[in-house]
């Protein structure tokens, strides 16, 4: 079945290029809007290949996307009312970053489809405009050594490609700025919410279950009557961690994003207790401190892969090192709760 977004053919020489629309159709926007809230999220890609924006010729410029369709709407939407080339490689339904820091945006597989796709044949000139953010990926010297054609890099956000086009291909600072606004960060919470998926319904259910329990034996008056106070408490450790923490980012002390999200647990958990929801005893008030914390900062520590300001190696050794810590903090605030269920009760 042909996608909605193709609504031609283009024929140069012996090519046959399918014609996307450089407009938004009702179902690209719906599509986006399920994919934001992590809806068919790892299976939302295009076919890599060439495609034209409308009626390019050999003159036209190539602009590289990855396969992710997130990616491939944003360029097609930002070249609307340009006739473009647009060159989309295999990037296994990955966005051009992440996909970039994981080599599958890179130097090989952009050969391979320049050469597989015979641009050569297509285009009388030998430049492709490869995004900024797909930079670490891509040896630009070893894909014009081996195809001829030479990279040049756009800017960061597809929205400024007709004014980096206009300025003769160059860059102002801004375009080459990478930004981290409210907006930006808002947008990302949703898939964060759900990056849980059946987990954020199991693991309240099952303490709303486990707070029946008490030295006498399970009670479902008591489930009933405490239970509805574990789902908050959990619910709020986990929202303070995704979001809370890009919320209110720039603001919370430490570098680390699970550190940041630490803090935010913390404080959340502390409010809590105030407000009587966290219970009676030291017992139990210090087993909810501990799980709402672990669950936050593991949380917020997920906004690493979602933010150019953190480095690969960065994430690697931020995980190594406070991963285990978050499974100790929720782990123990997780069997101190238990273990006073039977005690106070």
């Amino acid at each position: 079945m042909k996608p909605d977004f193709i609504t031609g053919q283009l024929q140069s020489g012996s090519l046959a290029i399918p014609v996307v629309s450089s407009v938004w159709s009702r179902r690209d926007h719906l599509d986006t809007l399920k994919v934001r809230w992590s809806i068919g999220r790892m299976n939302y890609r295009v076919e890599p290949g060439i495609y034209a924006v409308g009626s390019p010729d050999r003159n036209s410029h190539i602009f590289v996307t990855a396969n992710y369709k997130l990616s491939f709407d944003h360029l097609r939407r930002a070249l609307n009312g340009m006739n473009a080339w647009i060159l989309v490689i295999n990037t296994k339904g990955i966005n051009v970053w992440c996909a970039a820091g994981k080599k599958t945006f890179g130097t090989n597989e952009i050969v391979q489809r320049i050469t597989s796709h015979r641009l050569g044949q297509l285009v009388d000139h030998r430049r492709i405009i490869l995004p900024q953010l797909g930079a670490t990926g891509v040896a630009a010297h070893e894909v014009k050594q081996r195809t001829g054609f030479s990279v040049t890099y756009g800017p960061v956000r597809a929205s400024d490609i007709k004014a980096f086009v206009n300025a003769g291909m160059k860059a102002t600072e801004e375009m080459r700025t990478v930004t981290f606004p409210l907006k930006e960060r808002l947008k990302l919470v949703p898939v964060e919410m759900f990056y849980g998926g059946y987990y954020m319904l199991l693991v309240p259910a099952l303490f709303f279950i486990l707070s029946g329990l008490s030295r006498n034996g399970f009670s479902v008056n008591l489930a009933a009557s405490q239970g509805w106070k574990a789902v908050v408490n959990l619910y709020s450790g986990y929202l303070a961690g995704c979001l809370l923490t890009p919320a209110l980012l720039p603001w919370i002390p430490f570098k680390r994003f699970s550190l940041k999200g630490l803090c935010l647990g913390l404080l959340t958990s502390l409010i809590l207790v105030l407000s009587g929801m966290l219970g009676t005893n030291l017992l139990e008030i210090g087993s909810w401190i501990l799980l709402m914390t672990g669950l936050s900062s593991f949380m917020a520590m997920n906004f690493t892969g979602s933010s150019t300001f953190t480095s690969l190696s960065g994430v690697q050794k931020e995980m190594k090192v406070l991963f285990p810590v978050q499974m100790v903090l929720a782990g123990s605030g997780a069997v101190g709760w238990i273990i006073s269920r039977f005690i106070t009760i």
